[in-house]
């Protein structure tokens, strides 16, 4: 009996180590499967594997209850770790990519404005419209069958179709200065523009117009003044407006540009969209529709899938218009794929995105001779352009008694 009473002490020892190794060795793996994601403006966020947030009962952030009748978007942060893609890339300023430069003005009490893009020389440019409301000038000169090979101005504007007069300021001062395709008897700026409708921001009365075109013309070539926020064409921006303009954020417009070796790619990009907008990397939301309290987020889509009947009268005040520059030598044919590619950046950081309710469009410009894989430039342009549509939330401003980014950080 003694020889069994010490057997049971020792294997009852035993059991207790081998716990005890069992259990760190599951600390350690725990360990290793969070992983910190964050940079920039980013707020950190940490993924978790799907049997710890079973384990935890978790299924999101943590964020103010709904009121009744709400749904609250609980799935802000992605649980799966996040592919992280390892470019040799350094940033650099928009403004250091070519021979474009931008001009931006804007009626900060009426809630819009303009942003400019000039080259002197002329650009070979493409255009990618995915969006079903669009509102543009001059689109089909970047059709590839168009006779013209490259074009003088790019205008991204508010005002919906009534901000198309500010090209006429911009072509009156192309003109002024002798820039412009050669006809023989007078030189013809080409200007192309697509603008966004923020109509119902400040007072819809007020709209780019030719004056502000030409100052912003003006100010592109005698004094660059781009930066992002509640500028040019995104003064008057706004997202997740599927609920009206009473649950909807301000964003504005951003930029963000590389080098990689010789090869320089940049995007521009005002954020109007009707839907959400994430940070493309980690999933986590960043702007969107709110609550009817405006403590948290609710997510458009789910909103939409509450009632399946067909909008007649769908609110239609949105657009995310974009230009994507390169000083990779293109062709117009060339640079319309890119553009098309382009379209993916909106896809990863925006939903739901090119809906009817929306005239997406990108314009891709080519202000050099480097050479370079098109499908490189398209791939590279797509991440450039999700990191210009964070930069456009991030360095918004609440304005217009809507919140910002900021204002839910805080």
């Amino acid at each position: 009996m003694k020889r069994n009473k010490y057997m049971r002490k020792t294997i009852t020892v035993l059991c207790l180590i081998l716990m005890l190794v069992w259990t760190a060795a599951g600390c350690e793996n725990n360990a290793g499967s969070v992983s910190q994601i964050g940079g920039g403006n980013d707020s950190s966020a940490v993924t978790e594997t799907p049997e710890q947030v079973a384990e935890s009962g978790e299924t999101g952030d943590s964020e103010q209850p709904a009121e009744s009748g709400q749904t609250a978007d609980n799935n802000q942060t992605a649980k799966t770790p996040a592919a992280e893609t390892t470019i040799d890339a350094q940033e650099i300023s928009i403004s250091d990519i070519g021979a474009v430069a931008v001009g931006q003005t804007e009626n900060a009490e009426a809630g819009t404005g303009c942003t400019v893009f000039i080259s002197k020389e002329g650009m070979a440019a493409g255009l990618d419209v995915r969006g079903g409301g669009p509102a543009s000038r001059e689109s089909e000169l970047l059709d590839p069958l168009a006779a013209a090979s490259s074009i003088h101005a790019i205008v991204l504007s508010g005002g919906s179709a009534y901000g198309l007069g500010a090209a006429d300021g911009v072509m009156k001062y192309l003109e002024e200065k002798n820039i412009g395709y050669d006809t023989g008897v007078a030189k013809v700026p080409l200007v192309a523009q697509s603008d966004l409708f923020d109509l119902s921001v400040g007072d819809g009365s007020v709209r780019p117009d030719a004056k502000m075109g030409y100052e912003a013309a003006r100010i592109a070539m005698e004094s660059p003044n781009y930066k992002d926020g509640n500028f040019g064409a995104g003064c008057g921006a706004t997202v997740g407006k599927i609920a009206g303009m009473d649950t909807c954020m301000k964003t504005g417009i951003g930029s963000y540009a590389i080098k990689i070796g010789d090869l320089k790619i940049g995007a521009v990009v005002a954020v109007n969209a009707l839907g959400d907008v994430y940070d493309w990397k980690t999933g986590k939301k960043i702007a969107g529709l709110l609550t009817e309290d405006g403590k948290g987020f609710r997510d458009t889509l789910e909103y939409m899938a509450m009632d399946t009947a067909v909008k007649d009268n769908k609110f239609t005040g949105n657009t995310t218009i974009g230009v994507v520059m390169t000083n990779a030598a293109f062709s117009k044919s060339q640079l319309c794929k890119i553009a098309g590619m382009t379209h993916d950046g909106y896809a990863r950081s925006i939903r739901p995105v090119h809906t009817t309710a929306d005239g997406d469009s990108i314009y891709a410009v080519s202000i050099g001779e480097v050479k370079a894989d098109q499908d490189l430039v398209g791939s590279l342009s797509a991440v450039v352009m999700s990191e210009a549509i964070k930069r456009a939330v991030y360095s918004a401003d609440s304005a217009y008694g809507f919140k910002s980014a900021k204002d839910l950080e805080e």
